[in-house]
Formats: structure tokens, C-alpha cells, sequence
């Protein structure tokens, strides 16, 4: 089996650096790491990540418009991406469900159960019990 490299995409380095200890310990999957926007545009052109993880709240090039950019790009616009947001109002997830995101999972986050999150709303694995704080496990999903 394939590494998977995920890029994540969170201006605060705390979250950043639990969430790639995470999954390079549970999944041991290779994590490239960013603080903005157009770093997650940058690098996921380059390294052509399995997923990006992507923080909606950040200073200029926000998570939505970040997405959007994503997709508009011929290079990155079928990379998987799942939000990861403390925002989980009503608006904020028919705006989810809008974009087509692969997922939204909200901070706080379980550590260890972060990966497994990812598997699931990606389809990597099957669904369990463990996944409490996924709220979009594919585009398709109607919040209505």
C-alpha cells in the first residue's frame, strides 16, 4: 500500500502540528504542513497531495475562497479536500454542502481519531462509530 500525503493547511501552529503528529503516528501518512491559502495552492500543485485538510477561518485568502481556487485549477481541482472548522452554523453548512467539499471535520478534534475521520469522509475505509464530528461525508449530503 501507497503512503498517502496529506497537505495541511491551518494558521495556528498548534492545531497544525496535532493534527500531523496524528496522522503520521495512527496512519503513518506523510503530512506537508502550511499557514495560508495560497500556500495550500502553491504546494498542492506541486506535491499533488491524496487530500488537503483546510482551515476555513485564515487572515486574507480564506478556507471558501481557498476551495474555490482549488477547483477552478485544472492541477488541483480533483484533490479531495475536507474542512477542517470550529463554524458549523446552518449557513456555514449549506455553504459546505454548496461547494461540494469532501468533508467538514470540526476543531476541536480527537486526535487519535483524526485519521480515521479522513478515511471516512473520503471513502477510504468504512464508516463507524468514531465519527461524531464529521458533518459533510460527501458532496451530495443535504443539510435540509
Amino acid at each position: 500500500m501507497t503512503k498517502k500525503l496529506i497537505l495541511l493547511i491551518d494558521d495556528e501552529e498548534d492545531i497544525r502540528a496535532v493534527a500531523q503528529l496524528s496522522l503520521e503516528i495512527v496512519r503513518d501518512w506523510q503530512v506537508i504542513t502550511g499557514t495560508s491559502g495560497s500556500e495550500a495552492i502553491a504546494k498542492a500543485e506541486v506535491e499533488q497531495p491524496d487530500a488537503i485538510l483546510l482551515d476555513v477561518m485564515m487572515p486574507e485568502l480564506d478556507g471558501f475562497d481557498t476551495f474555490e481556487q482549488l477547483r477552478v485549477n485544472q492541477a488541483t481541482q480533483k484533490i479531495p479536500v475536507i474542512f477542517l472548522t470550529a463554524k458549523v452554523s446552518s449557513d456555514d453548512q449549506r455553504r459546505f454542502s454548496e461547494l461540494g467539499v469532501n468533508g467538514v471535520i470540526t476543531k476541536p478534534f480527537e486526535p487519535m481519531l483524526l485519521a480515521t475521520q479522513v478515511e471516512t469522509a473520503l471513502g477510504w475505509v468504512e464508516s463507524s462509530s468514531t465519527q461524531s464530528n464529521i458533518i459533510v461525508e460527501d458532496s451530495g449530503t443535504d443539510f435540509n
